[in-house]
């Protein structure tokens, strides 16, 4: 039997819950098949779209998992998409920066640094 027959409910999926399942159908996706091809990002940004409120970056986690697991992936804990998932953000960041990139270590620092004073 393979995942789309044997899992019918989301809740069945591992790392979703009952609120995570509430989120994706929220999201209109009603059955695990439903998640293959997803963009977990994608799904993030329209779940606090949605709601109106900002969700929690792990949600993002949680749904790369239960994505990548509906595409046949090992069953893996949520979490261990985290650094992933704070990759591809920061590379998106740097890549909207572009050329309006500033040296950060330099920038809104004094000239002289103040001098010390004595306790």
């Amino acid at each position: 039997m393979n995942r789309i027959e044997q899992y019918t409910r989301l809740e069945q999926l591992p790392n979703v819950g009952k609120a995570t399942a509430g989120d994706l159908r929220l999201l209109g996706i009603a059955t695990p098949s439903e998640l293959i091809g997803r963009d977990p990002y994608e799904l993030h940004h329209r779940l606090c779209e949605i709601t109106g409120q900002r969700h929690d970056p792990c949600m993002i986690d949680v749904f790369i998992a239960a994505v990548r697991y509906m595409e046949g992936a090992e069953s893996t804990p949520w979490w261990h998409y985290t650094a992933e998932r704070k990759r591809h953000l920061r590379a998106l960041e740097d890549a909207a920066a572009g050329t309006r990139r500033v040296n950060t270590t330099l920038a809104g620092l004094p000239e002289k640094p103040a001098p010390l004073r004595a306790p």
